[in-house]
């Protein structure tokens, strides 16, 4: 089997993942198509509003969404453009193993440091907790997350999140997306491993 960080991290559990989750883990690839966004009622939804906009999520209902996913020495690169704007760039740093570990997420001073669960082939972020220029910050001030990716009829399915107590949903956006078969080669090509 092709050995990468991905890989590598989920040891046999690798196998419990979609086949079409691990080819695209095992050798990257461009994932396109349409996602739908929704926003929250009332100040749940400003507070949404505002956070999309640093994501360089358009407040659309739908949109174009590209996702360039490669792995290197660093970790595992997630590159997304929506509505062909330019690309926000997300690095996760794997730690331990799928047993005992977990990916670091870093935005700036702020990571995320995320467990998976597989559920029926699928890959399902929990976020276990943030920091803040390394500071440990309590839970009840960062939103609720929920994010996975599994297959739907041979194409990526996608959901990402946020909701807060009290204010409800923030925003979310979720799609099928399709891999770009040359892409993915390409990708390969000008990834290290």
């Amino acid at each position: 089997m092709h050995h990468n960080i991905v890989a590598d991290w989920f040891g046999e559990s690798f196998s419990l993942l979609h086949p079409q989750l691990q080819t695209l883990h095992r050798q990257g690839g461009k994932l396109k198509g349409t996602v739908h966004i929704t926003f929250g009622r009332g100040l749940g939804g400003v507070l949404g509003k505002r956070i999309a906009a640093k994501l360089n999520i358009p407040q659309l209902d739908s949109c174009h969404l590209q996702v360039n996913i490669k792995h290197s020495a660093q970790g595992l690169h997630w590159d997304r453009s929506f509505a062909h704007q330019p690309m926000m760039k997300s690095l996760f740093k794997p730690i331990r193993s799928h047993n005992d570990g977990y990916w670091i997420e870093a935005t700036g001073p702020l990571a995320l440091y995320l467990t998976v669960d597989i559920q029926d082939a699928g890959w399902y972020w929990q976020c276990q907790k943030y920091t803040l220029w390394g500071i440990p910050l309590p839970r009840w001030l960062f939103p609720k997350s929920t994010a996975y990716k599994t297959i739907e009829n041979g194409l990526y399915r996608f959901y990402v999140g946020f909701s807060f107590p009290l204010l409800g949903e923030l925003f979310s956006y979720s799609g099928l997306l399709s891999l770009e078969t040359d892409a993915a080669h390409t990708e390969q090509t000008h990834s290290t491993y």
